[in-house]
């Protein structure tokens, strides 16, 4: 019988996850009792999607503010410290920015503008067009910026981040300075010590400093690399991909989950028969159309996953075969030529012009943000997503 359903994707209700708890077997228990209780059954190559947040909570992947503190202390001495293009962001980058400035003298923090690397707007570009000011070029001091802008709040927070970044960094004890510029080398103006908190483009940005004469350069990657005084940490990211936890603790981005997903797939082979692909996401990628911000706050959407999600999409564009290829057929006949031609596709179609349109993206960014919008980020309490009919296509039967 054909099937009539294509891909689903549906949040599985959890329970609070702590420290400690035994992850992969409150995913399996979740997973089949919401089967039961929904009357559903799993497939083959059905996706188990697990949120990044609770695998490090499961980890207990805590560090205090102290050990920021300390790290940013040990690296660069204590002294005058540029950090450049951070977030505008509470939960992601203020509880960092308040470690970082416990462990240095003055800050010389440098804003990206109109808007952070993820989209949060300082400026509207209309105001910076008229203006005059070239964002590609030029330097404002923070009287400049207020004398050209105002006091501009985040559309959706009320906040003032120019404003409460300089706060936290007064309160925790150091002197603060703002800035505003787009190229690295600015900040080279005022100190040649940069902690560069960039997430995506942090790589390129760190050998620009190092080219243009900077003394010590690491980035918020290399924070936390390693644990101080016991505390959590991650070899790989460091304090990028961390939460505020409480107001002095920041939860890291988890570390070795291999085994984790590794450990899901095996116990639903073993309690169903059914060999499911197992993923550990993080943000997704999805644009705001009003507040222009991407989410992608993450290291990485696919952090650790099973090894049939390698790849990318190996699709036929079915508008282009009904408009092209098949553009003489109609009704039945139009159908069981595109299945005829899907039975027939190639195991890599690179370079046909039926697969023009199609996503060319990694199967773990797809299903991650597709599983990132499912859960939300609020209290709708289903960290794990169960994803059915992904691998499906129109000749797919029950």
């Amino acid at each position: 019988m054909e099937r009539k359903i294509g891909t689903k994707s549906m949040g599985i209700r959890c329970p609070i996850i702590r420290e400690g708890d035994a992850l992969a077997d409150i995913v399996v228990t979740s997973v089949l009792e919401a089967a039961a209780s929904e009357n559903f059954s799993l497939r083959e190559r059905d996706v188990i999607a697990v949120t990044e947040s609770v695998v490090a909570r499961a980890q207990g992947n805590y560090a205090p503010v102290s050990a920021i503190a300390a790290d940013v202390r040990a690296k660069f001495g204590g002294g005058t410290v540029g950090v450049i293009f951070p977030i505008l962001s509470r939960n992601r980058f203020a509880i960092c920015l308040r470690g970082i400035a416990m462990g240095a003298k003055k800050i010389v923090l440098m804003l990206s503008y109109p808007s952070d690397e993820v989209g949060n707007e300082l400026v509207s570009l209309d105001k910076i067009d008229a203006s005059g000011v070239n964002p590609y070029s030029d330097v404002l001091s923070l009287e400049r910026y207020r004398a050209l802008f105002g006091e501009n709040r985040h559309p959706f927070t009320g906040v003032d981040y120019v404003d409460y970044y300089s706060k936290l960094i007064t309160e925790a004890g150091a002197e603060a300075e703002v800035i505003f510029a787009n190229n690295p080398r600015a900040i080279l103006s005022y100190t040649k010590n940069v902690l560069t908190c960039d997430i995506h483009t942090r790589v390129r940005t760190k050998r620009i400093l190092r080219e243009a004469g900077a003394e010590t350069v690491y980035g918020i990657d290399d924070i936390l690399r390693a644990p101080i005084d016991g505390c959590g940490y991650n070899e790989s990211f460091g304090l990028l991909g961390s939460n505020k936890a409480t107001e002095n603790t920041v939860k890291l981005f988890p570390r070795d989950c291999e085994p984790f997903v590794l450990d899901v797939q095996k116990q639903i082979l073993e309690k169903t028969g059914k060999h499911v692909e197992v993923m550990v996401y993080g943000d997704g990628a999805f644009k705001d159309p009003v507040g222009k911000i991407w989410e992608l706050a993450d290291p990485c959407v696919g952090v650790a996953y099973t090894p049939g999600l390698s790849g990318t999409p190996n699709e036929l564009k079915l508008k282009y075969l009904a408009d092209n290829d098949f553009g003489n057929l109609s009704g039945d006949a139009l159908r069981a030529a595109i299945e005829q031609r899907i039975r027939e596709k190639k195991s890599t179609l690179g370079g046909d012009m039926a697969t023009e349109g199609t996503t060319p993206r990694r199967l773990t960014d797809l299903i991650g943000s597709l599983c990132d919008l499912t859960s939300g980020s609020g209290d709708k309490g289903t960290p794990v997503i169960l994803v059915q009919g992904y691998f499906d296509n129109l000749t797919t039967e029950q």
